[in-house]
């Protein structure tokens, strides 16, 4: 075990919030500043599916994700590398975040075996394996170039008890040791330890005092957004986040909704990540703050208004629900439209989060939040009602 890393990040907590956990920080990465909390759209094979890095970039992203498993499928470690990494692959100039490729373990569990060596995977192109240790784990990483790597975790589903339950959580952690010893770039490239332990609040506890000891520059919570009660899910969440240390940047995996969201950040993450805004559109559906809207219903044949009135994306100034509505899901512009609004909401959403921590006015903003979402008290979801009370904010006085 290595007791302590370099760094090629800065983090400063600029606000705390004065009643639940929150707190807006700048990390500043290789390629820029990162204002948090943030929400990393994902772009798993270097692209936002819909989207150019121009587009993302005009919408004031600051951070995207790659998936080391995918790139290291196609178009392959050796490409990647000649071409210098995959911000010039992809021609994106800003930070980038890679998965280790873990969580294909779950997504991909009837094609992979798993031993202490690492994950064998059976490629879902071809059908050619792939043996994912920690050590080709960090080499992919490296070649890629990612601002924040991820360690390769022994993934399992939440919704899985037992004995294995713990061996992940132990493998996970002799997993970062060996990612720490073969990251070749720790000085322009920042490994994040991913904390396990499924739903068991002590196997959680040992797996952050292992971690903490590694002293990597941010972790991450694992294992969660994969099925298990919410009310389970806020409760693991809050725990780690009152045992992870204050001075490092939280990352809280595979969480999209925007409920989630804001729940999250009162209970003091920092950065999320999630598929669900770019697949959701790909289905016809425009987040708003009212709530989703399908746009393959009729009922927005003849609907000439945007899809969000206070929305500056391009979608939103230039095209009506009616001309949404007429292609989505037929046409590959109406992906390209939605696409374009979810992550624009997404993104302003994260905003209008930190806006309200900087001025104190977190819990208020929260209440108004479920107000518009949920339009009314009888419709808020009990967990995010019992989340939110356990850092003082009341949903239901």
């Amino acid at each position: 075990m290595k007791p302590t890393m370099n760094s090629a990040l800065s983090w400063k907590i600029i606000a705390n919030c004065s009643t639940t956990k929150a707190r807006v920080g700048k990390l500043t990465l290789p390629h820029g500043p990162v204002d948090t909390p943030v929400f990393m759209p994902v772009g798993t094979q270097g692209t936002l599916k819909g989207l150019t890095p121009k587009q993302l970039e005009e919408l004031n992203c600051q951070i995207m994700l790659n998936n080391t498993y995918h790139l290291g499928l196609r178009p392959g470690q050796e490409l990647i590398e000649e071409l210098g990494g995959s911000h010039e692959f992809q021609n994106w100039n800003r930070n980038l975040l890679t998965d280790s490729g873990g969580f294909q373990m779950v997504s991909l569990l009837k094609l992979a075996r798993i031993t202490e060596e690492g994950v064998e995977f059976q490629s879902p192109h071809d059908g050619s394996t792939m043996l994912l240790t920690p050590e080709h784990s960090m080499s992919l990483q490296n070649s890629i170039g990612a601002d924040i790597i991820m360690q390769l975790d022994d993934v399992v589903s939440s919704l899985t008890t037992g004995p294995r339950v713990e061996e992940a959580m132990y493998r996970s952690i002799r997993w970062l040791d060996r990612c720490i010893n073969s990251h070749r770039k720790p000085d322009t490239q920042n490994l994040f330890a991913i904390i396990q332990g499924g739903l068991n609040i002590d196997l959680r506890k040992k797996c952050i005092e292992e971690m903490v000891k590694r002293d990597t520059p941010g972790y991450a919570i694992g294992g969660l957004s994969g099925g298990e009660e919410k009310d389970t899910f806020w409760r693991i969440v809050t725990f780690s986040t009152d045992l992870l240390p204050k001075s490092k940047p939280i990352y809280c995996m595979g969480v999209g909704y925007a409920e989630d969201l804001v729940v999250c950040s009162a209970l003091g993450v920092d950065m999320y990540d999630c598929v669900f805004p770019t697949r959701t559109a790909r289905f016809g559906n425009a987040l708003t703050s009212k709530g989703p809207l399908n746009l393959k219903s009729t009922k927005f044949a003849q609907d000439f208004e945007p899809i969000e009135k206070d929305c500056n994306c391009l979608t939103c100034k230039k095209y009506t629900r009616a001309y949404i509505h007429m292609h989505a899901t037929r046409e590959t512009v109406g992906c390209h439209l939605i696409t374009l609004h979810n992550v624009s909401y997404q993104l302003r959403l994260m905003n209008s989060i930190r806006q309200a921590i900087l001025k104190d006015e977190f819990p208020t903003f929260v209440q108004l939040f479920f107000k518009e979402l949920f339009g009314g008290k009888d419709n808020y979801p009990t967990w995010a009602v019992n989340a939110l009370k356990s850092v003082n904010i009341e949903l239901l006085p």
